[in-house]
């Protein structure tokens, strides 16, 4: 009696990276079925472009395909709480977010209602013996955005290009001949959110008025380009909140600190 091939849920972008994964998934005899997750309307991921490349991939590599519109969930968990932590004067990270509560979280939970076994990710990270790793790729590792998954997910997860490097993924896909060469990589937020503008002084250290921002939520500490001083370079040490003041410094030492509060660890 033949064994059962075990079912892999590939989350695919339309990307170089998930699809050379579902294609090794693929050679290494899963069952392998392509999923395309619709986020955001208008931004640089899940465009129609790359959904029609998903679906191109799916159909070369002759696996099935399908689409799943996470939309509505995507805005409520992801891009409100984006919103919210920048209003705050905080650098929020949605990326960690996304993989926690969409795609390891409504993906993995709709993955094991169709009865798979993994779900798969183009992401460079590595897991096994319980642990994860970073990807062979330094340069590309992606293993910091995924801390919050814990071992009851990761075991069902499978990184296939987290033993390679972007270079070598890169070759694999001409190698298998996906319909994906010449994309342009993007390093960005995946989406947009129009923030209004509220201006107010930026001073230095010596609480001397040097400039106007246009609002806090523009800014990251520790930024030194896109300030718009002169006489720099400049970098952002703080922001006070309260009275809508950004403070700079010319001094890349004073954004050293001895100590720092955590959470959510």
């Amino acid at each position: 009696m033949e064994e059962k091939r075990k079912k892999v849920i590939v989350a695919m972008s339309g990307g170089v990276d998930s699809s050379v994964a579902a294609a090794l998934l693929k050679k290494e005899g899963f069952d392998v079925v392509g999923v395309f997750m619709r986020f955001w309307g208008d931004g640089k991921c899940c465009t129609p472009e790359s959904e029609k490349r998903a679906r191109l991939v799916c159909e070369k590599l002759g696996i099935p395909f399908y689409v799943f519109n996470f939309q509505k969930e995507f805005k409520k968990k992801v891009v409100d709480y984006f919103s919210k932590q920048e209003k705050s004067g905080l650098t929020a990270n949605p990326c960690v977010v996304c993989n926690k509560e969409i795609k390891f979280g409504l993906l993995f939970k709709k993955a094991l209602s169709l009865d798979a076994d993994y779900i798969a990710t183009g992401h460079y990270a590595i897991y096994k013996d319980g642990r994860l790793y970073k990807g062979k790729d330094k340069d590309k590792d992606q293993s910091y955005f995924l801390w919050k998954l814990n071992q009851k997910v990761l075991k069902h997860v499978l990184f296939p290009v987290g033993n390679y490097t972007k270079p070598e993924i890169v070759k694999l896909a001409k190698k298998f001949k996906l319909p994906v060469s010449g994309i342009k990589e993007s390093q960005d937020i995946c989406f947009k959110v129009e923030f209004n503008k509220n201006p107010g002084e930026i001073i230095d250290t010596n609480k001397k008025i040097v400039g106007e921002h246009q609002g806090l939520w523009f800014y990251t500490i520790g930024q030194r380009k896109g300030i718009g001083l002169a006489g720099g370079p400049y970098y952002v040490l703080s922001k006070d909140v309260k009275k809508n003041i950004l403070i700079v410094t010319k001094k890349e030492k004073d954004l050293y600190k001895k100590e720092l509060l955590v959470k959510n660890v």
